[in-house]
């Protein structure tokens, strides 16, 4: 079974930085994707950053572009958003998920493709201006 946990949330000012780790328990071959996304409060789900774990290819949204890294260390299964240059609107429940379903876009969310992932609990950044 497929699981997920984030950490490394808080909160900094506007252009700090924080760094998001999500670690991966079960056996790679049950997942095809590790995405990062976010919730603001009264906002939609949406995709941030992630990689397709068959060839290594990572994407970003063009919120995070050339702000957000995504980095991966294969020998201990975690995976890591490193963002810089925050602004008060990175303000959001950050959530790591594992694409358990061949085919979707890691990047997209939708609520019909929820389930299809594993879900961590999520983690607060929190960026003041």
């Amino acid at each position: 079974q497929v699981q997920v946990a984030e950490s490394g949330g808080g909160s900094v000012q506007s252009g700090g930085s924080l760094r998001l780790s999500c670690a991966v328990s079960g056996s790679p071959s049950d997942y095809y994707g590790i995405g990062w996304f976010r919730q603001a409060p009264g906002k939609e789900r949406e995709g941030v950053s992630c990689i397709k774990t068959r060839d290594g290819s990572t994407y970003y949204a063009d919120s995070g572009k050339g702000r957000f890294t995504f980095s991966r260390d294969v020998a201990k299964n975690t995976v890591y958003l490193q963002m810089d240059g925050l602004r008060p609107e990175d303000t959001a429940v950050y959530y790591c998920a594992a694409d358990l379903v061949f085919g979707p876009p890691c990047l997209r969310y939708s609520p019909h493709e929820h389930h299809g992932r594993a879900w961590g609990q999520g983690t607060q950044v929190t960026v003041s201006a």
